[in-house]
Protein backbone atom coordinates (compact mmCIF):
# COMPACT_ATOMS: atom_id res chain seq x y z
CA UNK A 1 0.00 0.00 0.00
CA UNK A 2 2.79 2.52 0.90
CA UNK A 3 4.67 2.52 -2.28
CA UNK A 4 1.36 2.23 -4.98
CA UNK A 5 0.71 5.29 -2.70
CA UNK A 6 3.65 6.84 -2.95
CA UNK A 7 3.70 6.89 -6.50
CA UNK A 8 0.51 7.80 -7.13
CA UNK A 9 1.04 10.67 -4.91
CA UNK A 10 3.60 11.95 -7.39
CA UNK A 11 1.86 11.63 -9.80
CA UNK A 12 -1.16 13.48 -8.32
CA UNK A 13 1.31 16.43 -8.03
CA UNK A 14 1.24 16.85 -11.91
CA UNK A 15 -1.89 19.35 -12.72
CA UNK A 16 -3.88 17.43 -15.23
CA UNK A 17 -7.69 16.33 -14.83
CA UNK A 18 -10.41 17.00 -12.22
CA UNK A 19 -10.97 15.61 -8.80
CA UNK A 20 -13.45 12.88 -9.97
CA UNK A 21 -10.93 10.95 -11.18
CA UNK A 22 -10.22 10.24 -7.52
CA UNK A 23 -13.98 9.67 -6.52
CA UNK A 24 -14.62 13.15 -5.52
CA UNK A 25 -17.15 15.67 -6.70
CA UNK A 26 -16.20 17.57 -9.52
CA UNK A 27 -13.77 20.66 -8.15
CA UNK A 28 -14.19 19.23 -4.35
CA UNK A 29 -10.82 21.07 -2.91
CA UNK A 30 -9.06 21.32 0.59
CA UNK A 31 -7.64 24.31 1.94
CA UNK A 32 -8.17 26.43 -1.65
CA UNK A 33 -6.17 23.30 -3.51
CA UNK A 34 -7.57 21.29 -6.59
CA UNK A 35 -6.89 17.55 -5.70
CA UNK A 36 -5.90 16.57 -9.21
CA UNK A 37 -5.15 12.86 -10.07
CA UNK A 38 -3.91 11.69 -13.65
CA UNK A 39 -5.85 9.52 -15.28
CA UNK A 40 -4.80 9.47 -18.42
CA UNK A 41 -2.65 6.78 -19.36
CA UNK A 42 0.92 7.31 -20.82
CA UNK A 43 3.66 5.61 -22.21
CA UNK A 44 3.58 2.11 -24.23
CA UNK A 45 1.94 0.44 -21.58
CA UNK A 46 -0.57 3.45 -20.03
CA UNK A 47 0.45 3.12 -16.24
CA UNK A 48 -0.55 5.79 -15.40
CA UNK A 49 -4.44 4.50 -16.05
CA UNK A 50 -3.67 1.34 -14.71
CA UNK A 51 -2.15 2.46 -11.83
CA UNK A 52 -5.82 4.60 -11.04
CA UNK A 53 -8.16 2.11 -12.15
CA UNK A 54 -6.19 -0.29 -9.80
CA UNK A 55 -6.75 1.68 -6.62
CA UNK A 56 -10.41 2.10 -7.72
CA UNK A 57 -11.26 -1.16 -7.98
CA UNK A 58 -9.86 -1.94 -4.32
CA UNK A 59 -12.36 -3.24 -1.93
CA UNK A 60 -10.25 -1.59 0.88
CA UNK A 61 -10.10 2.22 1.15
CA UNK A 62 -7.23 4.28 1.02
CA UNK A 63 -6.71 7.92 1.59
CA UNK A 64 -3.31 10.01 1.76
CA UNK A 65 -3.12 13.07 3.22
CA UNK A 66 -0.49 15.68 2.84
CA UNK A 67 1.31 17.55 5.66
CA UNK A 68 -2.02 19.69 6.41
CA UNK A 69 -3.72 16.63 6.67
CA UNK A 70 -5.85 17.58 3.22
CA UNK A 71 -6.73 14.68 1.17
CA UNK A 72 -4.62 14.38 -1.78
CA UNK A 73 -5.44 10.62 -3.15
CA UNK A 74 -8.75 9.06 -2.35
CA UNK A 75 -10.42 5.82 -3.89
CA UNK A 76 -13.96 5.15 -4.11
CA UNK A 77 -14.05 2.44 -1.71
CA UNK A 78 -12.59 4.78 0.88
CA UNK A 79 -15.33 7.39 0.18
CA UNK A 80 -18.33 4.59 0.46
CA UNK A 81 -16.92 4.52 4.15
CA UNK A 82 -17.94 7.78 4.91
CA UNK A 83 -14.01 8.42 5.41
CA UNK A 84 -14.60 11.82 3.47
CA UNK A 85 -16.66 14.94 5.23
CA UNK A 86 -17.48 18.27 4.24
CA UNK A 87 -14.90 20.73 4.49
CA UNK A 88 -15.46 24.16 6.24
CA UNK A 89 -15.74 26.10 3.10
CA UNK A 90 -18.33 25.23 0.37
CA UNK A 91 -16.81 22.74 -2.06
CA UNK A 92 -14.43 21.57 -0.12
CA UNK A 93 -13.56 18.34 1.84
CA UNK A 94 -11.75 16.84 4.60
CA UNK A 95 -11.15 13.73 6.21
CA UNK A 96 -12.26 11.96 9.29
CA UNK A 97 -11.30 13.38 12.57
CA UNK A 98 -9.85 10.29 13.56
CA UNK A 99 -7.85 9.85 9.92
CA UNK A 100 -6.32 13.36 10.91
CA UNK A 101 -5.44 11.72 14.51
CA UNK A 102 -3.82 8.94 13.28
CA UNK A 103 -2.14 10.68 10.58
CA UNK A 104 -0.72 13.39 13.39
CA UNK A 105 0.38 10.21 15.66
CA UNK A 106 2.24 8.42 12.80
CA UNK A 107 3.76 11.71 11.63
CA UNK A 108 5.03 12.46 15.82
CA UNK A 109 6.31 9.11 16.24
CA UNK A 110 7.50 7.85 13.00
CA UNK A 111 5.83 4.14 13.42
CA UNK A 112 2.86 2.41 11.56
CA UNK A 113 -0.35 2.66 13.68
CA UNK A 114 -2.58 0.30 13.38
CA UNK A 115 -6.36 0.32 14.95
CA UNK A 116 -9.87 -1.58 15.24
CA UNK A 117 -13.24 1.36 15.51
CA UNK A 118 -16.65 1.22 15.27
CA UNK A 119 -18.30 4.29 13.23
CA UNK A 120 -21.60 5.05 13.30
CA UNK A 121 -23.53 5.11 9.97
CA UNK A 122 -25.93 7.87 9.42
CA UNK A 123 -27.40 10.16 12.13
CA UNK A 124 -27.67 9.70 15.95
CA UNK A 125 -30.38 6.93 16.94
CA UNK A 126 -29.95 4.82 13.16
CA UNK A 127 -31.00 1.24 13.88
CA UNK A 128 -28.40 0.41 10.92
CA UNK A 129 -25.16 -1.44 12.79
CA UNK A 130 -21.72 0.80 13.36
CA UNK A 131 -19.26 0.35 10.69
CA UNK A 132 -16.49 -1.82 11.74
CA UNK A 133 -13.11 -0.76 10.52
CA UNK A 134 -9.73 -2.01 10.50
CA UNK A 135 -7.57 1.15 9.85
CA UNK A 136 -3.37 0.72 9.11
CA UNK A 137 -1.48 4.13 8.92
CA UNK A 138 1.87 4.03 7.03
CA UNK A 139 3.87 7.34 6.66
CA UNK A 140 5.33 7.73 2.81
CA UNK A 141 7.60 10.54 3.84
CA UNK A 142 8.25 13.19 6.23
CA UNK A 143 4.88 14.96 5.58
CA UNK A 144 2.25 12.22 3.79
CA UNK A 145 0.83 9.86 5.49
CA UNK A 146 -1.43 6.72 3.72
CA UNK A 147 -4.12 5.46 5.66
CA UNK A 148 -5.98 2.35 4.48
CA UNK A 149 -9.39 0.98 5.53
CA UNK A 150 -10.90 -2.36 5.64
CA UNK A 151 -14.77 -3.22 6.28
CA UNK A 152 -14.66 -5.64 9.37
CA UNK A 153 -18.27 -4.91 10.34
CA UNK A 154 -18.86 -8.76 9.97
CA UNK A 155 -16.02 -10.01 12.22
CA UNK A 156 -16.81 -7.41 15.04
CA UNK A 157 -20.79 -8.51 14.67
CA UNK A 158 -20.06 -12.11 14.63
CA UNK A 159 -17.67 -11.02 18.22
CA UNK A 160 -20.42 -9.15 19.75
CA UNK A 161 -22.89 -12.60 18.77
CA UNK A 162 -20.22 -14.71 20.85
CA UNK A 163 -19.31 -12.34 24.43
CA UNK A 164 -22.65 -11.63 24.50
CA UNK A 165 -24.06 -15.15 24.35
CA UNK A 166 -21.36 -16.36 26.95
CA UNK A 167 -21.72 -13.31 29.29
CA UNK A 168 -26.02 -13.73 29.22
CA UNK A 169 -25.21 -18.01 29.59
CA UNK A 170 -23.23 -17.59 32.13
CA UNK A 171 -25.18 -15.04 34.16
CA UNK A 172 -28.04 -17.10 33.67
CA UNK A 173 -26.34 -20.25 35.07
CA UNK A 174 -25.37 -18.58 38.25
CA UNK A 175 -29.09 -18.71 39.81
CA UNK A 176 -29.27 -22.61 39.38
CA UNK A 177 -25.81 -23.53 40.41
CA UNK A 178 -26.14 -21.03 43.41
CA UNK A 179 -29.35 -23.16 44.12
CA UNK A 180 -27.35 -26.41 43.87
CA UNK A 181 -24.73 -25.29 46.44
CA UNK A 182 -27.14 -24.57 49.06
CA UNK A 183 -28.76 -27.91 48.50
CA UNK A 184 -25.10 -29.64 49.04
CA UNK A 185 -25.13 -27.79 51.77
CA UNK A 186 -28.44 -29.33 53.34
CA UNK A 187 -27.68 -32.71 52.32
CA UNK A 188 -24.56 -32.41 53.67
CA UNK A 189 -26.11 -31.51 57.03
CA UNK A 190 -28.97 -33.93 56.92
CA UNK A 191 -26.23 -36.49 56.36
CA UNK A 192 -24.08 -35.84 58.96
CA UNK A 193 -21.90 -39.00 60.42
CA UNK A 194 -23.26 -39.70 64.08
CA UNK A 195 -20.74 -40.52 66.85
CA UNK A 196 -20.37 -44.02 66.33
CA UNK A 197 -18.16 -46.53 65.53
CA UNK A 198 -17.94 -47.36 61.60
CA UNK A 199 -19.57 -50.60 61.86
CA UNK A 200 -22.47 -49.04 63.54
CA UNK A 201 -23.49 -46.44 60.71
CA UNK A 202 -25.92 -47.44 58.04
CA UNK A 203 -24.42 -47.95 54.14
CA UNK A 204 -27.06 -45.64 52.66
CA UNK A 205 -26.33 -43.32 55.07
CA UNK A 206 -22.73 -43.18 53.97
CA UNK A 207 -23.33 -43.41 50.19
CA UNK A 208 -25.64 -40.52 51.25
CA UNK A 209 -22.77 -38.34 52.53
CA UNK A 210 -20.12 -39.08 49.76
CA UNK A 211 -22.34 -38.12 47.03
CA UNK A 212 -23.46 -35.17 48.82
CA UNK A 213 -19.83 -34.35 49.58
CA UNK A 214 -19.18 -35.06 45.67
CA UNK A 215 -22.17 -33.03 44.34
CA UNK A 216 -20.98 -29.80 46.70
CA UNK A 217 -17.60 -29.72 45.18
CA UNK A 218 -18.79 -29.79 41.44
CA UNK A 219 -21.20 -27.73 42.10
CA UNK A 220 -18.41 -25.33 43.45
CA UNK A 221 -16.69 -25.56 40.88
CA UNK A 222 -19.04 -25.06 38.49
CA UNK A 223 -19.55 -21.66 39.78
CA UNK A 224 -15.80 -20.91 39.89
CA UNK A 225 -15.96 -21.46 35.80
CA UNK A 226 -19.16 -19.74 35.28
CA UNK A 227 -17.42 -16.85 37.15
CA UNK A 228 -13.98 -17.08 35.34
CA UNK A 229 -16.16 -16.96 32.33
CA UNK A 230 -17.19 -14.09 33.26
CA UNK A 231 -14.73 -12.27 33.89
CA UNK A 232 -13.00 -13.76 30.55
CA UNK A 233 -16.04 -12.47 28.69
CA UNK A 234 -15.70 -8.85 29.99
CA UNK A 235 -11.79 -8.71 29.85
CA UNK A 236 -12.07 -9.68 25.84
CA UNK A 237 -14.22 -6.34 25.26
CA UNK A 238 -17.71 -6.88 26.60
CA UNK A 239 -17.10 -4.31 28.60
CA UNK A 240 -14.67 -1.17 28.05
CA UNK A 241 -11.52 -1.34 30.11
CA UNK A 242 -11.10 1.15 32.90
CA UNK A 243 -8.95 4.24 32.89
CA UNK A 244 -5.88 3.12 33.70
CA UNK A 245 -4.70 4.25 37.04
CA UNK A 246 -1.50 4.14 39.46
CA UNK A 247 -1.57 0.72 41.41
CA UNK A 248 0.91 -0.18 44.21
CA UNK A 249 1.85 -3.22 44.36
CA UNK A 250 2.13 -3.27 47.94
CA UNK A 251 -1.29 -3.33 48.43
CA UNK A 252 -1.66 -6.16 45.25
CA UNK A 253 0.43 -8.14 47.31
CA UNK A 254 -0.72 -8.29 50.47
CA UNK A 255 -4.31 -8.86 49.16
CA UNK A 256 -3.03 -11.96 47.26
CA UNK A 257 -1.71 -13.38 49.97
CA UNK A 258 -4.69 -12.52 52.07
CA UNK A 259 -7.04 -13.80 49.02
CA UNK A 260 -4.32 -17.20 49.23
CA UNK A 261 -4.40 -18.12 52.74
CA UNK A 262 -6.56 -20.49 52.95
CA UNK A 263 -5.89 -22.72 50.29
CA UNK A 264 -2.29 -22.63 50.94
CA UNK A 265 -2.81 -23.44 54.74
CA UNK A 266 -4.83 -26.55 53.60
CA UNK A 267 -1.71 -28.10 52.15
CA UNK A 268 0.78 -26.48 54.63
CA UNK A 269 2.36 -24.46 51.62
CA UNK A 270 4.04 -21.13 52.64
CA UNK A 271 3.36 -18.12 50.55
CA UNK A 272 6.07 -15.70 50.76
CA UNK A 273 7.32 -12.39 49.27
CA UNK A 274 10.79 -10.76 48.90
CA UNK A 275 11.45 -7.56 46.91
CA UNK A 276 11.53 -3.99 46.89
CA UNK A 277 8.75 -2.00 48.07
CA UNK A 278 6.66 1.12 46.93
CA UNK A 279 6.30 -0.08 43.36
CA UNK A 280 3.56 1.23 41.15
CA UNK A 281 2.41 -0.01 38.26
CA UNK A 282 -0.71 1.87 35.81
CA UNK A 283 -4.05 -0.10 35.24
CA UNK A 284 -6.77 -1.58 37.03
CA UNK A 285 -5.76 -2.53 40.95
CA UNK A 286 -8.64 -5.49 40.75
CA UNK A 287 -7.58 -6.73 37.44
CA UNK A 288 -3.84 -6.99 38.70
CA UNK A 289 -4.85 -8.12 42.31
CA UNK A 290 -6.81 -11.02 39.88
CA UNK A 291 -3.78 -11.95 37.47
CA UNK A 292 -1.26 -12.31 40.36
CA UNK A 293 -3.67 -14.38 42.43
CA UNK A 294 -4.69 -16.59 39.69
CA UNK A 295 -0.56 -16.90 39.48
CA UNK A 296 -0.20 -17.86 42.77
CA UNK A 297 -3.20 -20.28 42.90
CA UNK A 298 -2.20 -22.35 40.19
CA UNK A 299 1.19 -23.13 42.18
CA UNK A 300 -0.49 -23.77 45.39
CA UNK A 301 -2.44 -26.14 43.13
CA UNK A 302 0.03 -28.21 41.50
CA UNK A 303 2.80 -27.44 44.36
CA UNK A 304 3.12 -30.67 46.94
CA UNK A 305 2.48 -30.52 50.80
CA UNK A 306 4.98 -28.40 53.20
CA UNK A 307 6.70 -26.86 49.87
CA UNK A 308 6.72 -22.78 49.13
CA UNK A 309 5.81 -20.32 46.88
CA UNK A 310 7.84 -17.71 46.52
CA UNK A 311 6.42 -13.87 45.41
CA UNK A 312 9.66 -11.75 44.04
CA UNK A 313 9.75 -8.22 41.96
CA UNK A 314 12.09 -6.44 39.85
CA UNK A 315 11.96 -3.09 38.60
CA UNK A 316 13.59 -0.29 36.35
CA UNK A 317 12.48 2.54 34.36
CA UNK A 318 9.97 1.16 32.14
CA UNK A 319 9.15 -1.86 33.62
CA UNK A 320 7.84 -4.25 36.78
CA UNK A 321 8.47 -7.96 36.61
CA UNK A 322 6.58 -9.84 39.21
CA UNK A 323 7.82 -13.64 39.65
CA UNK A 324 5.43 -16.33 41.00
CA UNK A 325 7.98 -19.46 41.69
CA UNK A 326 6.73 -22.87 42.67
CA UNK A 327 8.54 -26.38 43.55
CA UNK A 328 5.73 -28.01 41.92
CA UNK A 329 5.33 -30.76 39.40
CA UNK A 330 6.78 -28.84 36.10
CA UNK A 331 5.36 -28.38 33.04
CA UNK A 332 6.33 -30.56 29.69
CA UNK A 333 8.11 -28.45 27.10
CA UNK A 334 5.19 -29.36 24.52
CA UNK A 335 2.81 -27.93 26.91
CA UNK A 336 4.90 -24.65 27.83
CA UNK A 337 3.58 -22.92 24.52
CA UNK A 338 -0.32 -23.77 25.55
CA UNK A 339 -1.05 -23.39 28.81
CA UNK A 340 -2.31 -19.87 28.24
CA UNK A 341 -5.40 -21.06 26.56
CA UNK A 342 -8.98 -21.10 27.31
CA UNK A 343 -8.86 -25.13 29.10
CA UNK A 344 -5.80 -26.73 28.30
CA UNK A 345 -4.66 -28.67 30.84
CA UNK A 346 -0.79 -29.65 30.48
CA UNK A 347 -2.26 -32.91 33.36
CA UNK A 348 -5.77 -33.76 32.94
CA UNK A 349 -6.43 -35.78 35.50
CA UNK A 350 -4.20 -33.47 38.25
CA UNK A 351 -6.57 -30.86 37.07
CA UNK A 352 -9.79 -33.07 37.83
CA UNK A 353 -8.48 -33.48 41.44
CA UNK A 354 -7.80 -30.18 42.06
CA UNK A 355 -11.01 -28.68 40.54
CA UNK A 356 -8.84 -25.92 38.36
CA UNK A 357 -11.54 -24.88 35.70
CA UNK A 358 -8.21 -24.42 33.01
CA UNK A 359 -9.17 -20.34 32.24
CA UNK A 360 -6.78 -18.85 34.95
CA UNK A 361 -3.84 -18.86 33.04
CA UNK A 362 -6.03 -17.57 29.99
CA UNK A 363 -7.49 -14.82 32.01
CA UNK A 364 -3.60 -13.94 33.69
CA UNK A 365 -3.07 -13.76 29.78
CA UNK A 366 -5.46 -11.42 29.06
CA UNK A 367 -5.31 -9.08 31.80
CA UNK A 368 -1.52 -9.02 30.98
CA UNK A 369 -2.16 -7.55 27.16
CA UNK A 370 -4.74 -5.12 28.18
CA UNK A 371 -2.47 -3.49 30.13
CA UNK A 372 0.54 -3.62 27.77
CA UNK A 373 2.77 -6.00 29.45
CA UNK A 374 2.92 -10.02 28.95
CA UNK A 375 3.13 -13.14 31.00
CA UNK A 376 5.83 -15.60 30.59
CA UNK A 377 6.74 -19.15 31.73
CA UNK A 378 10.31 -20.78 32.07
CA UNK A 379 9.73 -24.27 33.79
CA UNK A 380 11.23 -27.62 34.22
CA UNK A 381 9.30 -31.07 34.85
CA UNK A 382 9.46 -32.19 38.01
CA UNK A 383 11.48 -28.69 38.99
CA UNK A 384 8.98 -26.15 39.47
CA UNK A 385 7.82 -23.58 37.58
CA UNK A 386 8.25 -19.47 37.26
CA UNK A 387 5.37 -17.27 36.04
CA UNK A 388 6.80 -13.51 35.02
CA UNK A 389 3.97 -10.98 35.03
CA UNK A 390 5.37 -7.52 33.32
CA UNK A 391 3.74 -4.44 33.67
CA UNK A 392 4.41 -0.89 32.40
CA UNK A 393 6.23 1.60 35.24
CA UNK A 394 4.97 4.61 33.38
CA UNK A 395 2.11 6.17 33.00
CA UNK A 396 0.45 5.41 29.40
CA UNK A 397 0.81 8.29 27.18
CA UNK A 398 -2.25 10.15 26.97
CA UNK A 399 -4.49 9.62 23.69
CA UNK A 400 -5.75 12.75 21.38
CA UNK A 401 -9.25 12.92 22.04
CA UNK A 402 -11.67 11.66 19.52
CA UNK A 403 -14.94 13.21 17.85
CA UNK A 404 -17.53 13.02 19.67
CA UNK A 405 -19.75 11.01 16.75
CA UNK A 406 -16.80 8.06 16.98
CA UNK A 407 -17.99 4.89 19.26
CA UNK A 408 -15.20 2.66 20.02
CA UNK A 409 -16.68 -0.67 21.43
CA UNK A 410 -13.86 -2.78 21.74
CA UNK A 411 -11.19 -0.31 23.19
CA UNK A 412 -8.55 -1.26 20.71
CA UNK A 413 -6.30 0.80 19.61
CA UNK A 414 -5.93 2.77 22.96
CA UNK A 415 -8.75 5.56 21.97
CA UNK A 416 -11.63 6.86 24.06
CA UNK A 417 -14.82 5.77 23.27
CA UNK A 418 -17.49 8.18 23.08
Amino acid sequence: MGVAGGWLLSRSRRPGTPATAAGLPAGASEGGRPIDIDEEPSGRHGLKGLGRKSLDSLRVGVVVLDAEDNPVLVNPAARAMGLLRSGGAPGTIAPHPILRTLAGQVRRTGVRREVELDLPRGRAGNAQAPLGLHLRAVALNTTHVAVEAADVTESHRLARVRRDFVANVSHELKTPIGALQLLAEALLDATEMPDTSPEAQSEDLVAARRFAERIHHESARMGRLVNELLELTRLQGAEPLPTPEPVALDWVIAEVIDRTRTTAAAKHIEVAYAGPKGATVYGSDTQIATAVTNLVENAIAYSGEDTQVALSMRQDEEWVEIDVTDQGIGIAPHDVDRIFERFYRADQARSRSTGGTGLGLAIVKHIATNHGGRVDVSSTLGGGSTFTLRLPARPPESPLPSPAAIEIESGAAGLPSA
